[in-house]
C-alpha cells in the first residue's frame, strides 16, 4: 500500500505513530526554513511539517518546490500541535513531522483554487470538471449521493424488491418526451430510441410475475434544459403488483425516511401530508406546492361581482375567476429571527411591486392589482393602491374578513381564466415566500403527496384531450363512465411526492384490463390500429393475465440536489452537461466522419432527400 491512512483520518490517538499519507497540495508555507504543507484527499486535510533537521536536506528541498495540486506521498511521525491546534479542522490537534517525501506527480497551475470559498464560474468548472471534482463541496455532494443510493438499495432489498436492468436501446413510441434516436448500422434506415424511462418494461416485469421490481435507471430525454434538468439523468424506478395507492405512498415515505436518516442523520415525521390535485391548484396555484410558508390563495369569485371594481366584475362575468393572496410579513437578508421580522408593507416597496407586476406577466397575466394596508384596516384611507379606491365600503369590509387583513399586509389579486390565475398567483406566491419575504430556511423539508390529478388535459395546440401522465394510468372506477361523455371530468389514480415546491417522484396505478385501456385510447383519439402500432407488444402482454399493478419513479438527481442544498442538479452529477446540453470537458457533441455516416446510411438518405 502506498499509504497507511487517509489525510482526514488522523487524530490525537495517532500521536507518536509512524504514518504514510498521499494527497494533493492544498497550501504551502515557508516559515524561516521550516515548510508547512497542507495535504488533501477526499477524506480531509492534514498539516505536514518539513523540518530540515528531521526530514533531511533532500526531502526539504523537494518540499520547497511543491506547489498547488502536486501529488505527494509523505511518511512521518504524528505529533501534537499543542497550543497551536486548529479547532476548525478535524485533524487540527495534530501534524505530521515528515521523514520522507516522494513527488508522485507535478501539476500545472490550476485554472481555479480548489477551495471551499473560491468563487468560480460554472462554465470554467465544467470545462475543468476533473479539477472541480476535487473541490470539497462537490465531493460532499457525490459522497452523499453514494450514501443515498446505497440506503435505497438496502431499503428495497429489505422490502422484497428485485433489481432488474432494462434496455437503454428500445422502440420509439411517440407521445411522451422527445427521444434521442440512435441509427442502426445493421438495420439501415431504422432507429432505436434511448429509453426516456423504463415504464413499459417494468409493466412487462409485472406481467412476468416479478411482483416487486426496482432499478437505479439511466434515462434520456431530448428536452430544453434548466436548473433541474439534464439530457441524461437517473431515476429510482419501482413497480409493484397487487397494491393500491396507499401501499405505494407508505413505501415512498419509508424510502424518504431511510434516505434522510442514513445520508443526513435527520428523522423525518411520517405520514406526509396528502392533498388532492384540485386542492393544490385552488389553494396554492401549483401541482407541486411549497408548504414551507403560508400565503394561501383565497377564492373571491363570489365576492368579485359585488366589489364595485369593473376589472374584477368583468373577468368573472366572462367566465373567469377572481382570487387573491395576502402577504403579511417577511425577513430581511434571509435572517429568520424575530428581530428582523417586518411587515410586507415595509419590505415590498413601490418599485418592488412594479417588478412583481412584470413578473406575473411572464405567466400570462395582463397585470397585477394590489392593495397596501398601512394602519387600521377599518379605516378606508389606510387601504392604498390602484385597486383600493374602486372597491365599495361593503366589499372592503367583506374582503377584510375573507383575507384576514391586518395593518402592514399587502394584498395581490388575479382575475382571469382559472388556468392563468393559478399560474400567475402560484408563481407570485413562490417569488414572495422564497425571494422577496424570505420565509424559508435551508434546514426545512416539507413533504407532500399530491394525488388524483385529471387523467386528461385539453391541449389548445392539438384541439383534443391528451394524457396528463401517460395513457396507461388508471382512472378511478367511478369515473370510467365519463371516459366517452366527459373526459375532462375523469380523475386518475396518480400521485406525486413533492418536497419544498419540487416534484421529486411520481407515479400511478396502471390500467391492467383491456376494456378500460381501449376506452382510454378512444378518449385520446388513438385508433386500435395506432394503439397496436405504438404499444402492441404491451397490449399483447397485458392480455396474458396481467396483475393489478402500479409504481413510481423518484428523480435521484433532483432528490440529491434538495438534500445537499445545491443550486443545480449539475452540482450533484459527476459529469453533467451545461444548459445547452454540451459537455464542455469532452467538447461534445461533435461532428463525425462521412465514412461513419455512410455506414449508418445517413449520408445516402440525406442525398436522396436533396
Amino acid at each position: 500500500m502506498q499509504r497507511t491512512h487517509l489525510c482526514g483520518d488522523l487524530r490525537a490517538a495517532h500521536i507518536d505513530s509512524s504514518v504514510t499519507i498521499c494527497g494533493w497540495v492544498q497550501n504551502y508555507r515557508d516559515h524561516g526554513g521550516i515548510i508547512f504543507i497542507d495535504l488533501r484527499d477526499r477524506n480531509g486535510l492534514c498539516q505536514v511539517t518539513f523540518d530540515p533537521d528531521l526530514c533531511g536536506k533532500e526531502a526539504h528541498a523537494l518540499a520547497s518546490e511543491a506547489r498547488h495540486e502536486w501529488v505527494l506521498q509523505v511518511t512521518g511521525t504524528v505529533k501534537s500541535r499543542g497550543e497551536r491546534k486548529n479547532p476548525n479542522l478535524a485533524t487540527g490537534e495534530i501534524e505530521i513531522f515528515a521523514s520522507q517525501l516522494t513527488v508522485l506527480n507535478k501539476a500545472q497551475t490550476p485554472p481555479f483554487e480548489i477551495d471551499e470559498h473560491a468563487k468560480v464560474g460554472e462554465e470554467i468548472r465544467l470545462q475543468y470538471r476533473f479539477m472541480d471534482l476535487r473541490r470539497p463541496a462537490t465531493q460532499r455532494n457525490l459522497i452523499l449521493r453514494h450514501k443515498a443510493v446505497k440506503a435505497a438499495r438496502d431499503y428495497f432489498d429489505a422490502n422484497g424488491f428485485i433489481e432488474v436492468e432494462t434496455p437503454v436501446l428500445c422502440k420509439y413510441t411517440p407521445g411522451g418526451a422527445r427521444n434521442y434516436l440512435v441509427p442502426s448500422r445493421v438495420h439501415q434506415g431504422q432507429f432505436y430510441a434511448l429509453a426516456e424511462s423504463p415504464q413499459l418494461f417494468k409493466q412487462l416485469l409485472m406481467v412476468g410475475g416479478y411482483d416487486r421490481y426496482v432499478q437505479i435507471a439511466r434515462c434520456f430525454r431530448d428536452e430544453d434544459l434548466r436548473q433541474d434538468r439534464q439530457p441524461e439523468f437517473t431515476q429510482i424506478d419501482l413497480e409493484m403488483s397487487f397494491i393500491e395507492m396507499d401501499d405505494i405512498m407508505a413505501l415512498g415515505e419509508g424510502l424518504a425516511k431511510e434516505l434522510w436518516k442514513k445520508a443526513l442523520n435527520i428523522d423525518l415525521t411520517t405520514p406526509f401530508r396528502r392533498m388532492t390535485w384540485a386542492e393544490g391548484m385552488r389553494t396554492y396555484g401549483s401541482d407541486k406546492p411549497d408548504l414551507r410558508y403560508g400565503i394561501p390563495i383565497v377564492d373571491l369569485t363570489d365576492w368579485a361581482p359585488t366589489s364595485g371594481f369593473s376589472v374584477f366584475q368583468n373577468a368573472v362575468s366572462a367566465g373567469g375567476v377572481c382570487r387573491a393572496i395576502n402577504a403579511k410579513f417577511g425577513f430581511e437578508q434571509g435572517a429568520v429571527v424575530p428581530a428582523s421580522k417586518k411587515t410586507a408593507c415595509e419590505i415590498l416597496s413601490r418599485r418592488t411591486l412594479d417588478q412583481l407586476t412584470e413578473f406575473v406577466k411572464g405567466y400570462g397575466a395582463k397585470g397585477l392589482a394590489w392593495i397596501k394596508i398601512q394602519g387600521d384596516p377599518k379605516v378606508k384611507e389606510n387601504w392604498q393602491g390602484p385597486a383600493a379606491k374602486n372597491i365599495t365600503d361593503d366589499a372592503r369590509n367583506a374582503l377584510a374578513v375573507k383575507l384576514d387583513v391586518a395593518d402592514g399586509d399587502v394584498l395581490f389579486f388575479g382575475c382571469d381564466k382559472e388556468k392563468t390565475v393559478c399560474a400567475a398567483l402560484g408563481a407570485l406566491r413562490v417569488e414572495l415566500g422564497v425571494n422577496r419575504l424570505k420565509l424559508t430556511t435551508p434546514d426545512q423539508f416539507e413533504f407532500l403527496w399530491l394525488h388524483s390529478a385529471p387523467l386528461f388535459e385539453y391541449s389548445d395546440e392539438h384541439q383534443a384531450f391528451v394524457a396528463n401522465h401517460h395513457p396507461f394510468t388508471s382512472p378511478y372506477a367511478e369515473h370510467v363512465q365519463y371516459l366517452t361523455s366527459d373526459p375532462g371530468k375523469v380523475l386518475s389514480k396518480s400521485y406525486d411526492m413533492v418536497l419544498n415546491g419540487n416534484e421529486i417522484g411520481g407515479g400511478s396505478i396502471r390500467i391492467h384490463d383491456s376494456a378500460t385501456q381501449s376506452r382510454v385510447f378512444t378518449a385520446l383519439g388513438i385508433s386500435q390500429e395506432d394503439a397496436q402500432k405504438k404499444f402492441g407488444f404491451l397490449l399483447h402482454a397485458l392480455s396474458f393475465g396481467a396483475p393489478p399493478h402500479g409504481g413510481m419513479a423518484f428523480g435521484l438527481d433532483r432528490l440529491i440536489m434538495l438534500m445537499t442544498g445545491a443550486e443545480s442538479i449539475r452540482d450533484v452529477i459527476a459529469f453533467p452537461k451545461n444548459q445547452k446540453a454540451r459537455d464542455e470537458m469532452l467538447d461534445c457533441p461533435n461532428p463525425v466522419s462521412e465514412k461513419q455516416l455512410k455506414e449508418l446510411a445517413l449520408v445516402v438518405a440525406a442525398q436522396a432527400k436533396a
